[in-house]
């Protein structure tokens, strides 16, 4: 569903609220600039043959108005950047998170930190009583507890935001859904308000054995990265398999890709000013040392670019 101020998805629903509030406009960078728009169409072509391409998903069968965002698309629309007022992103627990995953939550802070470029600060955890009962409730099939994204994102996050921060991540142990006639959402962000809530309390449990430790770790990574991907203003991908396209089932996210394809990368390049090269080099480390299936296909676009 798409209208003209909320996207929904069940990997990431994005929300478009209002116009996008910029500390400053946005530098043009000069067209031979290595984070220009022309160079950065060329690191996308040079980059097209490493990638899969997309497969339409539940979530892109379901929402067939939604539009590929190609780099010129993305620039355009002004989307939400770090600069030198708003230079860190803020990540915001909601309720204590169980101690057997906070190896995971570790691990995804460190990659947003080389994803985009920017500090990544934890924030003292809130208690779900700042949830109010008018924004929880029992799933009227499951019976499990569930708290009201919309209400996490415009109550609880945005009023909270630090002055210094490109965006704020909320993170709950918790379910959660959006209201409506949804049944439930990994996690919900805003394309403009630089707010994002995600839940990892349907990634499994990573206590029993090492196949579900890896599991959850790696569904945590995917949801952080895309999430945050939503907050820098990319919206949903149908170029080629990539860590933003959306996904309504853990079995499409399982089956997805934590890596984010040479149309998003080339968005991050612009946003946050980091040479492509560097980029994947920085990926491709954090996935050998976290033995991620990616790895291989991070140093190969390295190579291509070098």
């Amino acid at each position: 569903m798409l209208t003209r101020r909320r996207a929904l998805g069940a990997i990431g629903i994005s929300a478009m609220q209002g116009g996008l509030l910029l500390a400053a406009p946005p530098q043009v960078a000069k067209s031979n600039d290595e984070f220009s728009v022309a160079t950065l169409k060329k690191v996308i072509v040079k980059l097209k043959p490493e990638f899969a391409p997309f497969a339409a998903t539940t979530w892109s069968r379901n929402h067939p108005e939604e539009r590929a965002q190609v780099l010129d698309a993305y620039v355009g629309s002004q989307p939400n950047r770090p600069t030198e007022e708003r230079d860190k992103l803020y990540i915001q627990p909601l309720g204590e998170l169980p101690e057997s995953q906070q190896f995971a939550v570790d691990a995804a802070i460190e990659l947003l930190k080389l994803t985009f470029l920017v500090p990544v600060k934890v924030l003292k955890p809130l208690s779900l009583e700042t949830i109010p009962p008018s924004a929880r409730r029992v799933h009227p099939s499951w019976g499990i507890d569930q708290v009201l994204t919309t209400y996490v994102l415009d109550t609880v996050l945005k009023p909270r935001r630090p002055k210094d921060a490109v965006a704020v991540l909320g993170i709950t142990a918790s379910d959660l859904w959006p209201g409506k006639d949804w049944n439930f959402v990994f996690g919900q962000a805003s394309l403009s308000e630089r707010v994002g809530i995600w839940s990892l309390s349907r990634f499994g449990d990573p206590t029993k054995g090492e196949d579900e430790r890896r599991r959850f770790l790696v569904r945590t990574l995917k949801l952080a990265v895309h999430e945050t991907g939503h907050m820098f203003g990319i919206r949903h991908c149908v170029h080629f398999k990539c860590g933003m396209n959306g996904s309504n089932s853990l079995d499409e996210t399982d089956g997805s890709t934590l890596a984010f394809c040479p149309e998003c990368v080339a968005k991050i390049c612009w946003a946050c000013r980091v040479p492509p090269a560097k980029w994947f080099a920085e990926m491709a480390k954090f996935g050998k040392r976290n033995e991620l299936d990616e790895t291989k296909l991070w140093e190969r676009c390295r190579q291509v670019l070098e």
